[in-house]
């Protein structure tokens, strides 16, 4: 019998209360060795990991790379899977390689093996893919069953063919159907943070409602805690509640900080939206058990009657190269917002003499309009400030030229009150133009409407 197979029996026989361990907040980025150790010390039911999210971008999708150093990544890997492994506990990874299509998944499986290979581990595998296949998409789209997301314009066909790469976030179906298949690890594409930890509780009974509030919490590690850090995470989790518990013995899960963490990335303070359901956090409570260590309970779920699953897909859109400068000048700072249209005029008269504008220039002044969405109107200049200028044209080649221009032109610009002919700007280093490769952006992150959840992820075994 595998490990999956063999929590659920034990579980099932005994009703105790499941412990899980919340490995890594990301995968991929380091995992404090200490803590790790300390949560395996507890014999943790499950181990997991999420992998991936949107917050680094679109570029990681579109291209098909992890945001992670392959280095990092398999020492990451390493750790879990050999942990899991002692243990005979399922590890359950989601969104694989940092944006879960294909290409991630594919280079994470590579790692995976390789790691088993190294460490003379084996296993039984279960592989979960989040690719939407295009004619799936273009049907349901035709049908009107996809809805735009937080203001997105309404999808296209051309939207679908164009994109470089479409995924699905999984929901809690398809690491059930995993679960069930007897395995030892799990590694999925792109899926919902929470239902890497949520699945195997409600497979076995406990309320989907504090499955998933502790999900939440968990896949983050340690965040929730005092002070915040990426440690491992343990929750114990009843028929009544779960308990939290990092495994850093500086952090402490109080009832406040979990409260807030409940919070975390969501718009609505009392609802959580799961492609299945609702979590239901309004009657939620927190409460401390000691110093270290918070009570939840009072999370509710509500079934939906009509299923979802988000998708997110990335468009390329040309090359990107940025200049990157200082400026110290009052004067110039105080004059930026007219200067940068009128540079980007006379860069546009020099590099278009012959050829159509085909590309966007913009920049962004750190330490007056860079970060902040909206600047108070009488707040005073800083003494110096950075600035990036960023051209995305259809090859590298444009790009690169119209930075280039930008540079030399900025340097030596005119402006009412200039005190030096020698150069406005202060360059971190040589060369300050830098040509980062092909841009992309989010030209799907819409809903699907669906009779059926989980239909659209299948499932592979494989010994490794």
């Amino acid at each position: 019998m595998s490990a999956s197979g063999r929590v659920l029996a034990d579980i099932r026989r005994t009703r105790r209360p499941i412990r899980l361990l919340g490995g890594s907040g990301q995968l991929g980025y380091g995992i404090p060795a200490a803590a790790f150790a300390a949560g395996l010390a507890r014999r943790p039911d499950l181990i997991g990991c999420d992998m991936g999210s949107i917050d680094i971008g679109p570029t990681y999708l579109g291209k098909g790379e992890m945001a992670t150093s392959p280095a990092a990544t398999r020492r990451d890997l390493r750790r879990v899977l050999t942990g899991a492994r002692a243990l005979d506990v399922p590890l359950v990874i989601g969104s694989a390689g940092s944006a879960g299509a294909a290409p991630h998944l594919e280079a994470t499986l590579a790692l995976v093996r390789a790691v088993a290979q190294a460490a003379g581990l084996s296993f039984r595998m279960a592989v979960l893919r989040a690719d939407m296949p295009r004619p799936l998409l273009l049907d349901a789209l035709r049908a009107g069953r996809i809805e735009g997301l937080d203001g997105m314009p309404a999808l296209t066909e051309a939207d679908v063919t164009d994109a470089a790469n479409i995924v699905g976030q999984m929901g809690m179906g398809p690491f059930r159907r995993a679960l069930e298949a007897d395995v030892d690890v799990i590694i999925a594409g792109r899926a919902c943070d929470t239902a890497i930890f949520s699945a195997l509780p409600v497979l076995l009974g406990f309320p989907t409602g504090l499955a998933v509030h502790m999900a939440k919490i968990i896949e983050c590690g340690s965040l929730c805690c005092v002070p915040g850090g990426r440690d491992a995470i343990l929750a114990e989790l009843d028929d009544t509640g779960f308990v939290l518990e990092s495994m850093h013995p500086d952090r402490r899960a109080t009832p406040t900080s979990v409260a807030a963490h409940s919070l975390y990335e969501q718009a609505d303070p009392f609802t959580v939206h799961e492609p299945d359901g609702a979590l239901d956090l309004s009657a939620a409570r927190y409460e401390a058990v000691d110093d270290r260590r918070a009570r939840v309970s009072g999370a509710a779920w509500r079934d939906t009657t009509d299923p979802t699953i988000k998708l997110e897909g990335a468009l390329k859109i040309g090359e990107r190269a940025i200049l990157l400068a200082g400026a110290a000048d009052p004067r110039f700072i105080a004059q930026s917002k007219a200067i940068f249209p009128k540079l980007a005029e006379l860069v546009r008269d020099l590099v278009c003499e012959d050829t159509p504008e085909d590309y966007t220039l913009r920049f962004r002044v750190y330490g007056v309009d860079a970060v902040r969405m909206v600047v108070p109107p009488d707040e005073p200049p800083p003494g110096e400030v950075f600035i990036m200028g960023e051209c995305i044209a259809p090859t590298r080649e444009r790009a690169s030229e119209v930075v280039r221009a930008c540079k030399q032109y900025l340097l030596h610009y005119g402006y009412p009150g200039r005190l030096s002919t020698a150069g406005n700007l202060a360059f971190p280093f040589t060369p300050p133009e830098v040509s980062l490769g092909p841009a992309y952006r989010f030209n799907v992150y819409h809903l699907l409407h669906v009779a059926d959840p989980d239909a659209p992820f299948p499932m592979t075994v494989e010994q490794v």
